[in-house]
């Protein structure tokens, strides 16, 4: 099985031992921020653009501290 396999079974089976909702948005920016620089890299400028903002929502959550959608 190959890692890509590996990890999508592991999401799909839901055996995630994580912190929550804070500590998933702050593992999303880190890939997300290695997923830009690729995008940058190969002149893929607009999927630069929406990974940019796909970080910076994350990064928000995170320095936020306060999931999404709660008061």
């Amino acid at each position: 099985m190959t890692a890509r396999q590996n990890r999508s079974e592991f999401l799909r089976t839901g055996n995630v031992a994580d912190g929550g909702p804070i500590e998933a948005a702050s593992l999303v920016a880190e890939t997300v921020a290695d997923l830009t620089q690729l995008a940058k890299r190969h002149n893929l400028d607009t999927l630069g653009y929406l990974l940019d903002m796909a970080q910076l929502e994350a990064d928000e959550i995170v320095r936020r501290g306060i999931p999404p959608g709660t008061f």
